[in-house]
């Protein structure tokens, strides 16, 4: 037990329950500034699985185990996009490419959405209003060199014909997306149907030495004091979606929040 709320460690991941917004400020500042090859994701609830849009679909249609589903469901967004991206788009020349410009325009996807920090992560964790009546939200860590080198040791040894089961990391060049840049943002693809925690755990069964990934839970009443924080340090809508939705977001939440 920690002075400052529960924490825990196993299989390479750290879980810390902290008690108040300040303690999470506190954590970055003082155990992870100089960390730079890790990657940040705020939700709203603790209890959500690192799981993407399109598995969370394909498990409520019962589907997840369909092989086909993601490549046909790919193949009609491609087919959707014809005459919807101007007149001279960017070449999109890989799948994750394709799957990139969905997730930034809505399309349900394998791809999830980190940002390069933590703050702003903080910030897509706090944003939302309601989160199922959840106790705590989460951020989350997860040290990008540490999963890029597990997922070599796995393609080189990997026989199989389809994807290895590993974690990709997904930074796409193309220009249609403005908001990925503004937030410092890329994607992680995990195996189908395998959430990242549960990919963690597995690849780095019985690793007490170091934290792979690291899980922060942060009490939901800190809410409006974690997002008056992170305007003051320019984190908000209006920074991060650089356009007439992000201003009016904004707005919104001025009206919400007192003294924001």
């Amino acid at each position: 037990m920690s002075p400052k709320g529960k924490l825990s460690h196993a299989d390479g991941i750290t879980t810390k329950q902290l008690l108040s917004w300040a303690e999470f400020e506190n954590a970055i500042r003082d155990e992870m500034l100089d960390y730079r090859h890790f990657i940040w994701r705020g939700q709203a609830s603790s209890s959500w699985l690192l799981e993407p849009t399109l598995d969370r679909l394909l498990k409520k249609l019962g589907k997840l185990s369909d092989d086909n589903i993601r490549e046909n469901h790919l193949r009609r967004f491609k087919y959707a996009s014809r005459g919807k991206r101007g007149k001279n788009p960017h070449n999109l020349n890989t799948e994750n490419e394709w799957w990139a410009l969905g997730q930034h325009n809505g399309l349900s996807t394998p791809l999830l959405d980190w940002t390069t920090s933590p703050f702003v992560a903080a910030y897509f964790a706090f944003y939302p209003e309601t989160n199922e009546n959840a106790p705590e939200r989460a951020v989350f860590g997860l040290s990008k060199i540490s999963m890029e080198l597990k997922s070599s040791e796995i393609t080189a040894a990997w026989k199989g014909d389809k994807r290895p089961p590993i974690l990709e990391f997904v930074e796409p060049l193309s220009d249609e997306n403005d908001r990925l840049v503004n937030q410092g943002g890329l994607f992680t693809r995990s195996p189908d149907g395998v959430d990242i925690e549960q990919w963690a755990g597995s690849n780095f069964k019985g690793d007490t030495s170091y934290s792979r990934l690291i899980k922060y839970s942060i009490p939901n009443s800190e809410r409006a004091l974690a997002l008056r924080s992170l305007n003051r340090m320019n984190i908000n809508h209006l920074s991060l979606f650089p356009d007439l939705y992000g201003g009016s977001k904004f707005c919104n939440l001025d009206l919400l929040i007192d003294k924001y």
